[in-house]
């Protein structure tokens, strides 16, 4: 006989093979998140070669950002089509492609093409389906393997800042860009560690769901036959209202738009999108600005690693500490203070004028940039559920992607316009204080919103509860008078007669 869960769709294991695709995630986020600011090693003789500006070269690293993020969309509805695996397989294999056709350019417009359009729509490939399998793997323990494979990111910064300016010293910029897409082709055995969980099993339910669809709009086609008048106006009308509908469904199906509705989910998307105004811009001229006030190459390059170890660190502590009882109720407040604290750290950069005031600077930057992306998307799930998050995150990658766009660039026109990198850093700090003051105060409004409409629903609920016991009452109350009436016949009948008795003495 067939198991008593047969058809039933499967849950997440909460460890097993996820501590596997943990890993495989590990490498593919990553490569998404370190790659753009790992080859900003190559930027200051990427712009002496081509003879270009600071916000022009820094068009590479944000249209590789934006098609990062832009491509979530696309990349969530490849997931929800085919699966994390051959996603996260065809992502390595444009990676790869990418960075070999960006070693034979000849102008900066072809390395916007091949490193900014084709590897990052390659990154969008690797990092979506990542986060997505996570959630289908674990739930009691998510924080923390969400922690664990966000510190894939700064793991790779920290191997690739000194591994590329090693390969540029021994190969050139070309030469290492070569090396480099062969490096990001281990992104295809990283996707083939992504099993689906059970797929027969969840085949079989989801096919027997849409049988049941198909039967039960047979019916509904089958009474209208038979309700309506010779004509066939009224059912072809039908018909087309049922066809829009599909198409509406199956649009929902990949990308939920109701989640516009959603207040959480506009208080996260308006306050992210502020956030990565200033997110990336530091990282990215954080080399270059200890170049340009005269710390030698590798030392330039070892604030990378410094930042990248300390983020290391901070990325699955953040993930035990949002675990726990006391934080993970009330994550969002977390994660405001997290993003405010990045802006802080900006805002006190430019009081570093030498070595040892820029490696206090990376190390704070790298506690507080771990704690943020340890938590990015966990606090979204906290807020849409499992369910709706594939949807979600495309939804929001989407729209962050014109704020990560321009952020570096505005950067660059800065540093082109007054000639000192102050302002830059000034700039992002004060854009992600504000975005982490937003979200603490409409957090705390959505809270409150929360629980007054908890009440609400409770109250309710004990009102229907109480109508009913009364309805249940009176109909006890009615029934029993019923079946007591032909028992109590014969007292009814003594009592008359006594009573004519009474009357005749």
């Amino acid at each position: 006989p067939p198991p008593a869960n047969a058809g039933r769709a499967p849950g997440p294991p909460d460890g097993g093979w996820g501590w596997v695709v943990v890993f495989g995630a590990f490498v593919s986020i990553g490569f998404a998140y370190a790659f753009p600011k790992g080859i900003a090693i190559f930027y200051k003789e990427i712009q002496d070669f081509f003879g270009t500006s600071y916000s022009e070269i820094a068009w590479v690293s944000s249209i590789m950002l934006a098609t990062t993020y832009g491509a979530g969309p696309i990349s969530s509805i490849l997931v929800n089509r085919y699966g994390s695996r051959p996603v996260v397989i065809f992502g390595g294999l444009l990676c790869g492609i990418g960075m070999v056709s960006a070693a034979f350019c000849t102008s900066i417009l072809q390395l916007y093409i091949c490193v900014g359009f084709i590897t990052g729509f390659g990154l969008a490939l690797n990092l979506q389906p990542s986060v997505i399998i996570i959630g289908k793997y674990f739930l009691k323990r998510r924080p923390i393997a969400n922690g664990l494979a966000m510190a894939g990111s700064p793991v790779m910064l920290c191997t690739l800042a000194p591994l590329n300016q090693f390969l540029f010293d021994n190969f050139g910029w070309r030469g290492s860009f070569l090396i480099l897409g062969a490096i990001l082709l281990n992104c295809c055995v990283a996707g083939a560690l992504f099993r689906p969980i059970r797929a027969a099993t969840a085949s079989v339910k989801t096919q027997a769901i849409e049988e049941g669809k198909d039967a039960l709009k047979e019916e509904v086609i089958k009474d209208d036959m038979e309700m309506s008048s010779p004509m066939n106006v009224p059912m072809e009308t039908k018909t087309e209202e049922e066809g829009g509908k599909d198409c509406c469904e199956k649009i929902n199906q990949y990308l939920d738009f109701s989640l516009f509705k959603h207040r959480g989910f506009l208080i996260y998307l308006i306050g992210n999108v502020l956030m990565f105004l200033g997110f990336f811009a530091p990282i990215v001229f954080l080399a270059p600005y200890a170049k340009h006030i005269g710390i030698d190459e590798y030392s330039a390059a070892f604030l990378l690693s410094i930042l990248a170890i300390v983020d290391m660190i901070a990325r699955p502590t953040t993930g035990i500490i949002a675990n726990s009882k006391w934080v993970r109720p009330r994550i969002q407040y977390f994660f405001s203070f997290s993003i405010a604290f990045n802006g802080a750290c900006h805002l006190l950069c430019p009081l570093a004028s030498n070595y040892m005031g820029l490696v206090v600077y990376a190390t704070f930057f790298g506690l507080a940039f771990g704690m943020v992306c340890a938590m990015l998307f966990e606090t979204l799930m906290d807020l849409v559920g499992a369910a709706r998050f594939t949807s979600a995150v495309g939804l929001v990658t989407i729209a962050e992607c014109c704020t990560i766009l321009l952020g570096p660039p505005i950067g660059g026109t800065l540093i082109d316009t007054f000639g000192d990198y102050k302002y830059m850093f000034i700039k992002c700090g004060a854009v992600m204080v504000l975005a982490g003051t937003f979200l603490f105060i409409m957090n705390y409004y959505n809270y409150r919103m929360l629980a007054k409409e908890e009440k609400e629903r409770k109250a309710k609920e004990d009102d229907l509860k109480s109508v009913r016991t009364e309805n249940e009452g009176r109909n006890n109350w009615n029934k029993e008078t019923i079946q007591d009436g032909p028992e109590l016949e014969p007292l009814r009948e003594e009592q008359e007669g006594l009573k004519k008795e009474m009357n005749g003495t």
